[in-house]
């Protein structure tokens, strides 16, 4: 199947396309347009387009926004002042209810390089692991333990079961999943179940030049035969066997963050799967992947996309997010922002998706838990060095 993309096999042909045609449409409403909440571009310190792009997704994620602006994370810092987790709050905040076009994450960024130096090398970095540290840290940060209820449903099949009720925070209420692995050995017929959280899944591409979004999800819920050297001990058998696993979800996230596995690294060869791939604005329809007993919210509505330019050794991110204000979608370019058509979100550079399974509102402030709170609570980090 053939590609009918118009852009150059060099993807950066079509980001200086699209800039191009974002910078015609804006111009002449440049002066008289409007500054929406949650619509504010972000300053590129310096091969930081990676976090950017990152960071306007979480930001277009109301629940979460909504968390940070009400003060809710004060109660849950307790007297364990984050600074990665209070900097988050502060740049949520001037991205929400600040009145600048553009605001600088200098200070989040320092927080973040002083746990995880690389990022403050100004080298390019890859959004979706710094997703993953981002949201490490704030679960840390906020995260309190749960015991497991007694209402846990306890008659379903063991290939759905949950696992207990652990440290619980708004990352884990939001983002987290659970995938339920079945293992079957092929000589004995046993079966084992196996459960593993997750807050993000790495799909695999399974075509070089076109393909939809389902098309990925079936490659990864398909079903593996194990062999050779992959082979599994089966505890009935008491040797390594040959198995089938199958992968389903047992507890669907709220949202849903699908990672296009664009990167091939094999020893000195890199290369990166330019695909097209066809992925739903709305409706995508989990179903068929999620454990009967647990299809809750099957079906997802597209929220954000970061999409990458380039290849591995250099390469830039931007981002396309739905405002939960103003309905519309917009391009975020660091400090680039533009209104675009629902049609201009579908392209060939998705990297990072954001499904949420229910519509977002439009995030609640509570100013006075400010005035109300200790000063380990509350976001003064531009008192930081």
């Amino acid at each position: 199947m053939a590609s009918h993309r118009p852009f150059p096999a060099d993807d950066f042909g079509a980001y200086y396309i699209l800039a191009e045609c974002a910078d015609y449409d804006s111009l002449p409403e440049s002066e008289t347009q409007p500054h929406f909440q949650g619509v504010t571009g972000l300053r590129n310190l310096g091969n930081t387009c990676y976090m950017n792009a990152i960071l306007q997704c979480l930001c277009s994620t109301s629940p979460l926004v909504e968390y940070f602006l009400s003060g809710k994370y004060i109660t849950a810092l307790q007297k364990d002042c984050s600074e990665v987790t209070t900097a988050f709050a502060y740049l949520m905040t001037d991205m929400w209810l600040g009145d600048s076009d553009c605001v600088s994450p200098e200070i989040f960024l320092s927080a973040v390089g002083s746990l995880y130096p690389a990022f403050l090398k100004k080298t390019q970095q890859d959004a979706q692991e710094f997703l993953i540290y981002v949201l490490n840290e704030l679960h840390e940060a906020l995260k309190k333990h749960c015991r497991g209820r007694a209402s846990e449903k306890r008659t379903a099949q063991n290939c759905c079961r949950k696992v207990p009720a652990h440290e619980t925070s708004i990352i884990t209420r939001l983002f987290e999943g659970q995938l339920s692995y079945s293992i079957t050995c092929l000589k004995c017929e046993t079966c084992t179940y196996k459960n593993e959280v997750f807050t993000i899944l790495s799909l695999p591409i399974p075509s070089e030049y076109e393909c939809s979004l389902q098309d990925c999800l079936q490659c990864f819920f398909q079903q593996d035969t194990l062999t050779w050297n992959n082979q599994i001990h089966c505890s009935f058998c008491e040797i390594k066997q040959e198995t089938a696993v199958r992968t389903t979800i047992s507890k669907a996230p709220k949202i849903i963050v699908l990672h296009l596995k664009r990167f091939d690294i094999q020893g000195a060869v890199k290369k990166k799967l330019r695909t097209d791939i066809h992925y739903p604005l709305t409706n995508l329809d989990l179903t068929p992947y999620i454990c009967p007993v647990f299809r809750k919210h099957p079906k997802y509505n597209l929220c954000a996309v970061v999409n990458h330019f380039g290849d591995l050794d250099g390469g830039h991110y931007t981002a396309f997010c739905k405002n939960s204000v103003t309905q519309a979608w917009y391009s975020f370019d660091d400090t680039r922002v533009s209104e675009i058509p629902d049609t201009s979100v579908q392209t060939a550079t998705a990297y990072l998706l954001f499904y949420s399974c229910q519509p977002f509102s439009i995030p609640t402030q509570k100013r006075k838990s400010w005035d109300s709170t200790p000063d380990y609570g509350k976001p003064a980090v531009r008192k930081w060095p």
